[in-house]
């Protein structure tokens, strides 16, 4: 397998950054992608947020499993964690934060009104990982264009304060991720859904990681996609996948450069189906 590795520089001071601004927050919503649930949230933020009300939003859900979608809200329901599944993009699900904002933060606007203070701005911190779509949920639920967007990763930068209606205030942070995978589990699957530069990898091999998982968890789906025989070896279905797409060579030999593409494309952009990489049991490896 191959060792996917990442570091990028910003992230120590996006760290620090967090660790001074939590203070001044009410609650923490972490974005993360619900096709990896697991492998999309930095292990960090669990010890940064310590103390805080939570929420999780399983961001991109349109391009997830239905069924796990629900899984993960369950498990992270029962840790005390409101989770909900949310598209950025299309602002399916954005409607609801609002309301489970005021009821994640219950507890502290009564503390508030005991003490006199009335309506006083709940402040949120947006936490997330490069590429799981930080920046387009908070142009979605801010309903401005208030936050860069852009599928590099670490686009946001600087810190900033956006003021909402229904006195929300968020505060978005750039994303940071962990120096090393400690698991190469994670590592891959970041890999495959795009969190890492293309460059830096072998797209056959992420291809032929992406096939194996569909054809061991969604085998119907390939054969749907593709109209080819999912039952026979990777390298083979690769081959028929050339064939039908037209990617091959002089000799008719198989162009596995192009054929790579192709499956990651039709992967990352929900093409293949909806798939989701992780169950919450996988949390236990």
């Amino acid at each position: 397998m191959n060792h996917y590795q990442w570091y990028p520089g910003h992230m120590t001071k996006a760290r620090r950054m967090m660790e001074e601004n939590i203070k001044l927050i009410d609650l923490v919503i972490e974005v993360i992608d619900a096709r990896i649930p697991f492998s999309s949230r930095n292990p960090d933020i669990d010890t940064l947020a310590k103390n805080k009300s939570r929420m999780i939003l399983l961001n991109k859900s349109d391009l997830s499993d239905k069924d796990i979608n629900k899984l993960w809200m369950d498990y992270y329901k029962e840790k005390g964690i409101f989770c909900i599944p949310i598209n950025s993009r299309t602002q399916e699900g954005i409607k609801q934060i609002n309301s489970m904002v005021v009821k994640v933060c219950s507890e502290k606007i009564e503390r508030d009104k005991r003490k006199g203070i009335m309506n006083r701005p709940i402040r949120a911190m947006v936490v997330g990982i490069p590429n799981v779509g930080k920046s387009t949920f908070i142009n979605s639920y801010a309903g401005k264009a208030c936050a860069k967007t852009g599928n590099k990763p670490g686009v946001t930068k600087g810190k900033q304060w956006i003021k909402l209606r229904d006195n929300i205030e968020l505060l978005d942070t750039p994303g940071i991720l962990w120096p090393k995978f400690d698991n190469q589990m994670v590592g891959r699957n970041l890999a495959m859904i795009g969190s890492m530069n293309d460059e830096i990898i072998d797209k056959g091999d992420l291809a032929f990681e992406v096939l194996k998982y569909v054809k061991q968890h969604y085998p119907q789906k390939i054969a749907a996609r593709y109209q080819i025989d999912e039952e026979k070896e990777i390298v083979e279905i690769m081959d028929d996948i050339a064939t039908v797409r037209g990617c091959l060579k002089k000799g008719a030999n198989t162009d596995y450069d192009k054929v790579a593409g192709i499956i990651l494309d039709d992967f990352r952009s929900g093409r293949l189906g909806n798939i989701t990489l992780e169950k919450p049991s996988d949390t236990m490896r």
